[in-house]
């Protein structure tokens, strides 16, 4: 099984701390290390290590949430601009990295992984469980306010 079906297995099963909400075509959940206030992940519900390869219906539908949740995080976070990315060679499930961005989060500008590994992923940028706690409520509030204006 791969790392991103076992995440959304702990999900199911309420035992993944980082979740945040479902949606109709994935999982959204915070990044376990928060070098950048309000690193999300949209995990894809079904197992495809390529976009192209969801079916049609389910791909836009998935496309669409995925920038409702972007739209979120921006507003949950106050982000200056928001970097959004489909990679997949480490966890080849589909499933997009959304870093809401700060002017001056870096001391270069460009994307966040010019940031070394060590920065990026320091247990001084764990969530405490009560900083993570805060930062779901940020955005599922958002999320809230978002999925009922759009189906209003």
């Amino acid at each position: 099984m791969c790392l991103i079906c076992e995440r959304i297995e702990m999900i199911k099963r309420g035992k993944n701390s980082f979740f945040v909400k479902e949606l109709e075509t994935g999982f959204v959940v915070l990044g376990d290390y928060q070098c950048f206030k309000g690193y999300t992940l949209f995990l894809c519900k079904e197992h495809v290590t390529e976009l192209h390869q969801l079916p049609r219906a389910f791909k836009v539908k998935y496309l669409e949430e995925m920038s409702i949740v972007a739209e979120a995080c921006q507003k949950a976070f106050d982000a200056d601009k928001m970097n959004i990315e489909l990679l997949g060679n480490g966890d080849a499930h589909v499933h997009f990295h959304i870093f809401p961005r700060k002017k001056g989060d870096t001391p270069i500008p460009g994307p966040v992984w010019w940031v070394s590994k060590d920065e990026m992923f320091n247990d001084k940028v764990k969530p405490t469980k009560e900083e993570l706690e805060r930062l779901k409520k940020l955005l599922r509030i958002q999320l809230s306010n978002l999925l009922n204006n759009y189906h209003s």
